[in-house]
Parts: structure tokens; sequence; C-alpha cells
């Protein structure tokens, strides 16, 4: 399956249908249980006997498979919160309970991570609609210095720079591999800068209007 945000150390991650999910193989490693086990219970939860509709395992259980260490291709599942909710339902004990509250916390943060996402993006034409407005003859350089402005402001590089650091691919977007605070901070400068745009046509005085804002956020915080 395809990501859209890379799975963190727990196996949880967003789906390109901008859903938190969580890979079986992660899930058999924290509850302590061997895989095929975990998929054996999936298999209980979603045989058409069980009660449960086809609709919801199709869309909370998906299958997928990864290569083991020989090599081979096996099968896992990529659960949906409401997938793992209904899996570790019956996975007992102390160390099950701490991990069934990691688990849910987890998926609160994924899911709030993947709303700010969207606003990002959903704001981005925003951004690029004044930047024409600004310009009689935009060039490319004049949306990619605007983000990779507000890239520095936040991570202290540029696009390119955050690959090379994170070995990410050419052309790919950092914005899903940002920390849950950096991609918060993207929000609000895009949103401040999307209104500066016109108001601050200057490219050096904009910067420093959005350094300003990003140092008053963090005092407040602090």
């Amino acid at each position: 399956m395809k990501e859209l945000i890379p799975k963190d150390k727990y196996g949880v991650f967003a789906d390109t249908s901008d859903t938190a999910r969580v890979d079986s193989l992660f899930v058999a490693q924290f509850f302590e249980k061997e895989h095929k086990n975990v998929l054996r219970d999936i298999a209980k939860i979603t045989d058409s006997k069980s009660g449960l509709s086809e609709a919801f395992a199709r869309l909370n259980f998906e299958l997928s498979a990864y290569k083991d260490t020989t090599g081979r291709k096996l099968p896992c599942y990529m659960l949906t919160r409401d997938g793992f909710t209904l899996l570790v339902m019956g996975y007992t004990g102390q160390k099950a309970m701490r991990f069934k509250e990691l688990y849910i916390r987890r998926f609160n943060e994924m899911e709030q991570f993947i709303k700010t996402l969207v606003t990002v993006r959903q704001d981005f034409p925003l951004l690029t609609e004044n930047i024409k407005l600004l310009h009689d003859n935009p060039k490319p350089y004049h949306y990619s210095n605007e983000c990779d402005m507000l890239n520095r402001i936040v991570t202290g590089m540029s696009a390119k720079q955050f690959r090379q650091a994170h070995g990410l691919e050419k052309g790919t977007s950092i914005r899903p591999y940002l920390s849950d605070d950096q991609i918060k901070l993207i929000e609000t400068l895009q949103k401040v800068d999307i209104g500066l745009l016109l108001a601050v046509p200057d490219f050096a005085q904009r910067k420093r209007h959005l350094e300003w804002y990003k140092m008053n956020l963090e005092k407040k915080i602090a």
C-alpha cells in the first residue's frame, strides 16, 4: 500500500486517501504475538460467518504484502483505527492494555497530523494565486522561493536540503516527513504568508515578518 505519511516506529502511517492505518506486522511485534496468529485473528474477524459486514471488513482490513528476510512475499494487513480496535479487543493483560492506550494515542496524533496536512494542501492554491497577483509574469522560482522561505523558517533547511538529510528522493514532498510541531507551524505561517503577499510585496521584508511571527509564537508556547 502506498503511504502518504511514512510508517512511524509503531507502524502507524497515512495512506493516500488520508486515512490513518497500522501495519499488522507491528501490531504482532508490540503485542508480542506471532504474526501468523494475528493473521488468524483477522481471518476470524473478517470471515463471512463472523457477522461483520463485507463492506466494513474491506474498508478496515486491507490485505497487503511484505518481503521477509529470505525474500519471500508474505501477506499482512493494513488496519484502520476501527479495524485495529476490533482486532485488539480480545487482547488482555496489563501489557496489552498499555499498548492499546499507546496505539489509540498514536492514532489520535496521526489523524490530527493528517488534518493539518490536508489544510496546508487545501490552502496552497491561495498562496499560488496571490503569487500570480504579485507578479505580472510569475516564474517557477517565484513559487519555489516562497515555499522554501517557509521551509527554511520552520526546518532551517530548504526542501532540497531536507530531502538530502532524510534520504528522500528528488521531487518528494517534505511535508509528510515533518514533525507534528513543524507541520502545525507550516500551516500557520502559510496562512499568514497568504495575507502578507499582497500587503508586503518585498520578499525580504515578508520573510522578516514571518520570522517575527514564528518567534512570538514560540514565546507564547514557552
